[in-house]
C-alpha cells in the first residue's frame, strides 16, 4: 500500500544488482506512482534476471555504465533522490595486477555520480564498504578463540565487543578495492561542501539475503546455503581452516528501512557516515552458518579445510550500529537465520534456474 501522500523519483545505480534491485523493488511497493530508475550495466551475472521483472513492476530499467558519464547524462531528468549503490564489490578485485576495471568503475565511477547528482539529483544516498579499514588493524585485533567463533577481548580505540566504529582506523592499506570506496567518500564531501549536495554515507557490511548470486569472492553467505541446498562441498578457508571468523549479515529489507529513515533527515544537517550492518546480534561464524544451513535445509555436506589465509581476508568484522541507533532509533531486525530461510525458500521457488547458475 502506498504510503499517504509519498510520491518520488528515485535513480539507483547498480540498479539491477543484488542490493540496487531489492531496493527498487522496495521502493516501487512503497510508492507505485513514483518514477523508479535502475541503472545498470548488467556485467556482473546474475543481474539479467531482474530486468524482465523491472518490466512487470513498472520499474524503468536503463542500460548504461557509470565509467560512461554520457551514459548517466541521457537520462536526462531530475530526481527527489538518488541512491549510488553501484560497485565492482569485490575485495580481491585488482590483486591480480589488473585494477582498471576496479579503479575506473569505483572511483571514475563516483565522480561521473557526482557530476550528475550536483545538476539533477542534489540529495543522494552513498553505499561504501566496511572494507575501508585498514587491514592490519583489523587482522591486529584482541581476539579470543571460542568454541565456535572468534570474538574480541577488549576495548580500543573505534572496537568493542559492540563491533568495529566510524572512528577505527583507515588510513594504512585496506586493498584496492577499500581504497576506491574510500576515495569516493571523500570526494563525496568536497563535492557535498562545494556544490550544497546533501548527501549520506553507509559503510555497509555483509548484505545478504534472497536474490543474491553468491560467490566466493562476494556473496559467500548465501553460496553457503545454495551448496547445502544442493549437497554440494564447501570449505573453511583462512585462520586455521576452522571457520571460525565472524561477519555480521545484514538483510536488505533493513537497510531499505534506513535509508528511508535517512532520506527524511536529508535536509537537516552535514554530511555524514555511518557504520551498517546486522552488528552484534546479526554476527555469525562460518561455523555457526554451516549448523543454520543444516538446520534449515536439512541437509549435511562435506565441509574441508585449508589454513591459507589471503592477504585480503580478516578475522572478525561486526559493524556498530551506535551512530545509526544515536541518530534514527533504528536497529536491524533480521537475524542470521531469518536470512537463511528466506534464502533457502528463494532457492525452493528456483531451484532449477538456480542448479543451472550455480552448477
Amino acid at each position: 500500500m502506498e504510503k499517504a501522500g509519498a510520491s518520488m523519483n528515485v535513480l539507483i545505480t547498480g540498479g539491477a544488482g543484488f542490493v540496487g534491485s531489492y531496493l527498487a523493488r522496495g521502493l516501487k511497493d512503497l510508492y507505485p506512482s513514483s518514477k523508479i530508475v535502475a541503472f545498470d550495466n548488467l556485467r556482473r551475472r546474475g543481474s539479467e534476471f531482474n530486468v524482465a521483472e523491472f518490466k512487470r513492476r513498472g520499474i524503468h530499467f536503463v542500460h548504461g555504465d557509470i565509467r560512461n558519464r554520457s551514459d548517466l547524462l541521457d537520462i536526462n531528468e531530475n530526481f527527489d533522490l538518488f541512491i549510488e549503490a553501484s560497485a565492482e564489490p569485490s575485495v580481491h578485485s585488482g590483486s591480480d595486477g589488473r585494477a582498471d576495471y576496479l579503479v575506473s568503475t569505483n572511483l571514475l565511477g563516483t565522480v561521473n555520480c557526482l557530476e550528475f547528482a550536483r545538476v539533477h539529483a542534489p540529495r543522494m544516498i552513498f553505499l561504501s564498504t566496511s572494507r575501508v579499514y585498514s587491514l592490519e588493524a583489523l587482522k591486529n585485533l584482541p581476539l579470543t578463540e571460542e568454541p565456535t567463533r572468534l570474538s574480541v577481548r577488549t576495548s580500543s580505540s573505534g572496537v568493542s565487543e559492540m563491533g568495529i566504529a566510524e572512528t577505527f582506523e583507515c588510513m594504512k592499506p585496506r586493498s584496492l578495492y577499500g581504497a576506491t570506496k574510500l576515495a569516493s567518500e571523500i570526494l563525496i564531501h568536497d563535492y557535498a561542501d562545494t556544490f550544497k549536495l546533501k548527501t549520506m554515507i553507509n559503510r555497509c557490511g555483509v548484505i545478504a539475503g534472497p536474490g543474491q548470486w553468491g560467490k566466493t569472492d562476494q556473496g559467500v553467505f548465501t553460496l553457503w546455503v545454495v551448496n547445502h541446498h544442493f549437497k554440494k562441498s564447501l570449505r573453511y578457508t583462512g585462520f586455521g581452516g576452522e571457520g571460525k571468523q565472524v561477519r555480521d549479515l545484514l538483510h536488505p529489507q533493513d537497510l531499505l528501512d534506513l535509508l528511508l529513515l535517512q532520506n527524511e533527515s536529508l535536509d537537516r544537517g552535514a554530511i555524514e557516515t555511518y557504520n551498517l550492518g546486522g552488528g552484534l546480534k546479526g554476527s555469525v561464524s562460518l561455523q555457526e552458518m554451516t549448523k543454520i544451513c543444516e538446520d534449515v535445509t536439512g541437509n549435511q555436506i562435506e565441509i574441508g579445510s585449508n589454513k591459507e589465509t589471503a592477504a585480503v581476508d580478516v578475522p572478525w568484522y561486526i559493524s556498530d550500529n551506535s551512530k545509526i541507533i544515536r541518530d534514527f532509533g533504528f536497529e536491524p531486525k533480521r537475524t542470521p537465520r531469518y536470512i537463511v530461510e528466506e534464502i533457502s525458500q528463494w532457492i525452493n521457488k528456483n531451484e532449477a534456474q538456480l542448479k543451472e547458475f550455480f552448477q
